[in-house]
């Protein structure tokens, strides 16, 4: 499946894959506002087996293919050991 990515410039390390290019009518309107502006990175063919550095290739594709779009957020960071 064809994937377009976007990065948002208003949240760090935030993507946005989109099954159509340029086509941001599948995100919520609360969604898209609080992203803020959108710049493309790349197009990228996705299947299950494709290895991603921050995302499940089967949950971007089902995300896609129900929703048209699949939100990638930052990986969460833990909180450091505390020294006993």
């Amino acid at each position: 499946m064809q994937c377009y990515i976007y990065k948002s410039f208003k949240k760090q390390d935030v993507y946005v894959y989109l099954k159509n290019q340029d086509d941001f009518t599948c995100l919520p309107e609360s969604l898209l506002e609080s992203l803020g502006r959108m710049e493309f990175v790349f197009c990228l063919e996705i299947t299950q087996e494709r290895k991603l550095a921050n995302a499940d290739p089967v949950k971007v594709i089902s995300n896609l293919s129900r929703h048209g779009y699949y939100l990638q957020l930052p990986p969460v960071r833990s909180a450091p050991a505390t020294l006993q």
